[in-house]
């Protein structure tokens, strides 16, 4: 959950882990997040030999899959640089279970361990690490409001949602509206909306009914899963209303004057 962090000095450079979802699906969030960071003078190292973060495997039972992965993921950051993630998900992941997969392995479980320690999920480490400050950026734009939703693994492993929500009250103009079902799964889970479609299904179009009651002009997450299923719902109905990654309305949002999308 929520963890004191003591980083000073502010650090000058970054891995970044982009996901395989946002690699294969949503890459304008991935670029969208490394904008927000090179904007705050951090530079952005992306090993490209970055796959995913082993959590399917992992949460389906196959744990000899899931160290495989994990292990090659682990070797990817030799310098002691924080890890950024879009994702609370796959954050998580790297931050919760890495340790143990590797518990039965001395030396692979304190990298694990070490490795955790750096890991930061996007809203996280904006809020907590930069500190970032946008008023000025973001002052003037039209007002709008939007509805956030979390993904369970970043609400209930990472704190995430807290981080989230304390960088969209930050930005003048937006207000944020409480869904009425907040804190509930949307029905991705993974591989769980494969296993079971059907209640999956109806799990997303009760998260899609309840965003659009809130009178969101759109909605905002930071797990593309999530943001995929609830899209593509929408989507089957017909229906105009959209969600984006909460790294492209921050973008979008405090683009310098002139410069960019005035959302």
């Amino acid at each position: 959950m929520h963890r004191e962090i003591t980083r000073d000095p502010r650090p000058k450079d970054v891995y970044f882990f982009a996901t395989c979802l946002v690699d294969l699906f949503c890459p304008e969030a991935g670029m969208d997040a490394i904008e927000l960071l090179e904007r705050e003078g951090i530079a952005v190292h992306f090993p490209e030999n970055q796959t995913c973060c082993g959590q399917p495997a992992y949460t389906s039972g196959y744990a000899d899959e899931a160290r495989a992965v994990a292990q090659v993921q682990m070797a990817l950051f030799p310098e002691d640089w924080p890890i950024v993630v879009p994702s609370g998900s796959c954050a998580g992941m790297m931050r919760h279970h890495y340790h143990k997969l590797f518990a039965d392995d001395a030396s692979l479980k304190a990298k694990a361990d070490a490795l955790a320690e750096r890991v930061f999920e996007l809203s996280e480490f904006l809020l907590e690490v930069l500190a970032v400050q946008w008023k000025e950026s973001s002052t003037g734009r039209r007002p709008t409001t939007v509805a956030l939703h979390t993904s369970c693994s970043a609400r209930r492993e990472m704190g995430t949602h807290v981080h989230a929500r304390a960088l969209l009250d930050s930005l003048p103009g937006v207000t944020v509206v409480t869904q009425s079902h907040e804190s509930e799964c949307c029905g991705f889970g993974g591989t769980f909306s494969l296993k079971h479609p059907a209640i999956s299904g109806a799990m997303a179009g009760d998260k899609a009914d309840a965003l659009k009651e809130s009178g969101a002009e759109t909605f905002l997450s930071a797990d593309c899963g999530c943001l995929l299923n609830i899209n593509h719902t929408l989507q089957k109905r017909k229906d105009a209303f959209q969600g984006k990654h909460l790294a492209t309305f921050l973008r979008e949002r405090t683009e310098p004057a002139g410069t960019g999308d005035e959302a």
